[in-house]
């Protein structure tokens, strides 16, 4: 009677205390039905007020659920990118897991017949074990996912240890700030290269109440260009480098920050390179650099083989792979709308085959457009594990943690019909070689001050400021201004050829085609 007697009071009104009666495959069945719906062994057996408790529990988890998903999307977004929270998140999918095993174990328990003889007992028991791991397998799964987002946001978000930026106000940090300025770097790091050039470099100035953006883009190979004062001393002339036979370019910035701690004095090193090329840029351009983010762009094509490819415009055929002279490629991206996976991704967003430094600025933005627009919710879920992988090994800022809720919020704004326009510092508007301080921040501050009017004079129409009077930028930013069929760039970029032009910044939308 010490099994009866384990079960007689498992109900506050089961007043029978009797032995299940039925063969093993009613209570199979019964076993089976309380794993999807909680509490129907517990009713069968008499067991009403346990019975209806479960269910009760089992709708308002269910259907808590269900509210939270449809009514707080935007607030489940900032949660999931907040530690703490997703700890709490990882806790309570196990014990829901922990729950649901027990009231399956239990269920089974309370319908066996009685005087089952040994074989019939275990095959039951391995049907019982069968239902644990079907039930508890999914949110093992879902744990295991949400721990992988906490370790892989802690991992990139940890900003700098030894200079953490200061978040004054974390629930609205944007209340005293009109833009954040946030540099965009494309880094070619890989494992055959030595060192960092970052072959792309654009400050993305966002409006924090409209989520109105401005793209400025500049030139790897902008060369002799004034340095920021407090390293004037050593380059007075302009930067030329720091080793002989360097050629002066901004891209060598990086790695000389690396290599030379003097540079930036108090970074460690991973920190220093990004550092420098974030102040020397916003000295060029006259605007604030609050954010950085790295990508190593050997590692972007993994993350766009992770989401399933991206589809891009190619205005014209690109050639790509073999010798850096086109002469014999290994295959070509043929001209029209193309799915491209990681690999011709990353050919469509680096290829100077036939082309040009200025024309591949332009592919490398329409690139970026279209992997934001196309990040699909449900191939980031069923690819979540490659994802956060190649999130780890290619991404790098000093964003801190803390920012990540704002940022969401601010995304969000973006989405929402938010204006995007690119100006993109090259010739014949702008000076390659020795460019002009002045006229580089004053195209700075003109295409925020007509993004920002723009939006308080129309927020009816969208406006593409620019979209006819920039020749730098057309539908297919690789068709004009480009600099390559000049047998000088330099010399095309004079400063009186670039006062003849309105260096204006145009529509996203409108140069990717």
């Amino acid at each position: 009677m010490g099994r009866v007697d384990s079960r007689v009071n498992d109900g506050l009104d089961d007043e029978s205390g009797e032995e299940p009666e039925g063969s093993i495959w009613h209570a199979l069945g019964l076993t089976i039905a309380s794993a999807v719906v909680w509490g129907v062994a517990h009713l069968a057996t008499g067991r009403r007020v346990v019975g209806g408790l479960l269910m009760a529990l089992l709708a308002l988890v269910i259907g808590g659920g269900v509210i939270v998903v449809l009514d707080f999307r935007e607030e489940l977004k900032q949660i999931a990118v907040q530690s703490d929270w997703l700890a709490g998140i990882i806790g309570g999918i196990l014990l829901l897991a922990l729950v649901w095993s027990a009231v399956v174990v239990r269920s089974y328990v309370i319908v066996r017949p009685s005087g089952m003889s040994v074989v019939p007992r275990m095959l039951a028991g391995a049907v019982v074990v069968v239902l644990v791991i079907g039930v508890c397998t999914p949110l093992v799964w879902a744990a295991r996912d949400t721990y992988t987002l906490r370790d892989t946001i802690s991992t990139i978000f940890h900003a700098d240890d030894t200079k953490p930026p200061v978040v004054k106000n974390v629930a609205d940090p944007w209340k005293d700030k009109p833009r954040v300025n946030i540099l965009l770097l494309g880094g070619d790091g890989a494992g055959d290269r030595v060192g960092v050039r970052t072959d792309s470099m654009t400050v993305a100035s966002i409006d924090t109440h409209t989520g109105d953006t401005v793209l400025f883009s500049l030139p790897r190979n902008l060369q002799y260009f004034p340095i920021i004062p407090r390293l004037r001393k050593r380059w007075p002339s302009g930067f030329t480098g720091v080793s002989a036979g360097d050629e002066g370019l901004l891209n060598e910035l990086f790695q000389d920050a690396e290599d030379d701690k003097s540079l930036m004095p108090g970074y460690a090193k991973g920190r220093r390179g990004p550092a420098l090329v974030s102040e020397e840029i916003s000295y060029l351009i006259g605007q604030p650099i609050d954010y950085y983010v790295l990508v190593n762009l050997f590692g972007f094509a993994d993350i766009i083989d992770a989401m399933g490819g991206v589809k891009v415009h190619i205005a014209h055929d690109i050639p790509y792979g073999g010798p850096e002279d086109g002469s014999a490629p290994t295959g070509v991206l043929k001209a029209g709308n193309r799915k491209l996976n990681g690999k011709q991704a990353l050919w469509f967003g680096r290829s100077r085959t036939m082309s040009s430094d200025f024309v591949r600025m332009g592919r490398q933005k329409c690139l970026m457009k279209d992997v934001a627009e196309q990040a699909d919710p449900q191939r980031v879920l069923t690819s979540f594990q490659k994802l956060a992988k190649a999130a780890k090994k290619t991404i790098s800022t000093d964003i801190p943690a803390e920012m990540l809720p704002a940022l969401i919020r601010l995304s969000g704004t973006m989405k929402q019909g938010a204006q995007v326009t690119s100006l993109m510092y090259v010739p014949p508007q702008f000076q390659n070689v020795r460019p002009d301080l002045r006229v580089m921040r004053r195209a700075a501050a003109k295409a925020i001050a007509e993004s920002e009017a723009a939006r308080r004079t129309s927020s009816a129409t969208p406006v593409t400021p620019g979209a006819t009077a920039d020749p730098s930028i057309s539908a297919d930013p690789g068709t004009s201004a480009d600099p390559s069929t000049s047998a000088d760039p330099s010399k095309s970029a004079s400063p009186k050829s670039s006062s003849q032009h309105k260096s204006k910044a145009v529509s996203l939308t409108a140069a990717c085609g």
